[in-house]
């Protein structure tokens, strides 16, 4: 059993720990709202793209982006390179090749952390830098310009993005989304074109739904690394939380200890004492 002096010790040093944990609990919270001010949504963009490709059939237009040439494909995983964020990595890594192993295909992981999981696995992957919040317009232009050239150049069939989304600040869920084949509306299939007697084209439809879709793709991505960044957020902050509570319970444990070694040590002094009088009173 340890001293009481070693008790102390341990006390102290759990006080200081739980202080530095709440400091990074709060740290965590402040970035959290601070990203989620700044977090933005690209629906409205995607409305638009939808609303301009009406006057293209996509049943007439032979493109990749629209009609996959095989079932190869490609997957991304969004990954963070920040500690103490419990499974969330190992999880979107997990998913990402449970994907792979319905449809062979390639990997990409997003971060270092990630690229290290997928290692542990024997999985070969292309790895991009962890996303930095200033970053993220130039990391979402530099992963678009990458998996779209990679897509077209080996006609690859489908693209996936694996990424962890916060549902709530307490709870976090790793999504996966198709991004390519790019599927519009379903009322495009049902109905023809409005005004397209009206409507002259001067580029092919086939380029300017690429346009679309690679100007899409780009916002798309930098709201998923936006919406990885708060997950990451809140993912530290319950795993402060657990481990807050956790040394709350070894706090408890341990002052328990302290006091039973110290009423022993005091009782045994009484006994020795009170021996010590008898002895000298005879």
């Amino acid at each position: 059993m340890k001293t009481v002096s070693a008790l102390k010790q341990d006390l102290e040093f759990n006080g200081g720990l739980a202080a530095l944990i709440g400091v990074l609990k709060n740290i965590a919270v402040a970035q959290y709202h601070s990203m989620e001010s700044r977090a933005k949504s690209f629906e409205k963009l995607k409305d638009a793209i939808y609303s301009f490709l009406e006057i293209i059939d996509p049943r007439q237009v032979a493109h990749p982006f629209l009609n996959p040439q095989n079932e190869v494909q490609m997957v991304v995983a969004i990954t963070s390179d920040s500690g103490l964020l419990g499974g969330l990595n190992r999880e979107v890594i997990d998913t990402a090749l449970a994907e792979l192993a319905k449809i062979p295909g390639r990997l990409v992981v997003i971060g270092e952390r990630g690229k290290m999981y997928a290692r542990e696995t024997k999985a070969s992957c292309v790895a991009f830098a962890g996303i930095k919040e200033d970053e993220i317009p130039a990391l979402a232009m530099q992963l678009r310009d990458y998996t779209l050239g990679k897509f077209i150049e080996e006609s690859i069939g489908h693209l996936k993005v694996v990424y962890p989304r916060s549902i709530s600040f307490t709870v976090q869920r790793v999504e996966t989304v198709t991004f390519l084949p790019f599927r519009l509306e379903a009322r495009q299939l049902d109905e023809p074109p409005p005004l397209l007697s009206e409507v002259i084209l001067e580029s092919r439809p086939a380029d300017v739904i690429e346009y679309c879709v690679y100007l899409w793709i780009e916002q798309k991505l930098a709201e998923i690394f936006a919406f990885s960044k708060l997950a990451e957020y809140a993912a530290r902050f319950s795993h402060l939380e657990r481990s807050a509570q956790r040394l709350k319970e070894m706090d408890q444990k341990l002052k328990m200890q302290y006091f039973r070694v110290r009423h022993e040590i005091i009782d045994r002094n009484m006994r020795e004492l009170f021996a010590t009088r008898q002895i000298y009173a005879s």
